[in-house]
C-alpha cells in the first residue's frame, strides 16, 4: 500500500476549508499551515481568470528531504508516509532547503495569537504537542488513520474535491481518477516522485 491524495481542480473552488480544517485538527502556530490554498490572477482583461492551488507536503516516493536528513528525524513512515520525528530533529532545517515544494516549517518558539494576552484555553491544549525549534509538516493526519479516519483536509472539504487512497491499488478511487483524468503532479522535473496527484480544471 502506498497512500496518497488527488486533487481536483476542477471541484475546487478555494473556500480554505480544506487550510482552516487542518489548522483545527494541528494546533498549529500563527503562520504555519500544513495545508494551504494558493490563489493567482493570471490574464488581462476581459479574460483575467483566477488559479486556485491548495497544496501540501507531497510525501514523495524519492524525497530529498528524507536523503539530507543528518539524524533520520525525516523519514518514511507506514504506507509511504513521510514524517518527521520531533525527538531526532535537531532543527538544521536541511530537509526545508530540500524540498521542492516548500511545504516544511520551523517551529522557532511558541507564538500564540493574540500576541501578549498568552494563549487562549484551545492553544493552550492544542499547541502543547508541538516542540519548539524543531521542522513540522503534513503527515496525512497520522493520529486520524489510527482511528480510521480521513485526513481532516479531505474530511472537510466542501466541494468533495480531495480523495485519499492507496495509489498502489489500481481498482482504488484515486487511480482510477488519475489513470482516467491524466492526472499530473507538481515539479515532476525535481525527480522526488510525489504522491499528491492534480486533475485540470
Amino acid at each position: 500500500m502506498r497512500l496518497g491524495m488527488v486533487i481536483d481542480l476542477k471541484r475546487c473552488m478555494g473556500c480554505y476549508g480544506c487550510q482552516m480544517a487542518c489548522k483545527a485538527e494541528h494546533g498549529t502556530p500563527p503562520g504555519v499551515f500544513f495545508a494551504r490554498v494558493i490563489k493567482r490572477e493570471e490574464g488581462q482583461y476581459p479574460t483575467a481568470r483566477q488559479i486556485i492551488l491548495p497544496v501540501l507536503c507531497n510525501h514523495c516516493s524519492d524525497a530529498p528531504c528524507v536523503e539530507v536528513c543528518p539524524t533520520g528525524a525525516s523519514h518514511y513512515a507506514e504506507h509511504g508516509v513521510v514524517d518527521i520525528d520531533p525527538e531526532l530533529c535537531v532543527g538544521c532545517r536541511s530537509c526545508m532547503m530540500a524540498c521542492p515544494y516548500s511545504n516544511r516549517y520551523f517551529n522557532v518558539d511558541q507564538r500564540n495569537y493574540f500576541g501578549d494576552e498568552g494563549p487562549t484555553a484551545y492553544e493552550q491544549a492544542r499547541s502543547s504537542q508541538h516542540r519548539e525549534s524543531v521542522v513540522m509538516k503534513c503527515n496525512f493526519c497520522k493520529d486520524r488513520r489510527a482511528e480510521g479516519k480521513e485526513p481532516a483536509c479531505v474530511a472537510n472539504c466542501a466541494a468533495k474535491a480531495r480523495i485519499f487512497g492507496d495509489l498502489e491499488d489500481p481498482t482504488s478511487i484515486v487511480s482510477q481518477l488519475i489513470k482516467d483524468r491524466a492526472g499530473f503532479v507538481l515539479h515532476p522535473e525535481s525527480g522526488a516522485n510525489p504522491n499528491v496527484y492534480y486533475l485540470a480544471p
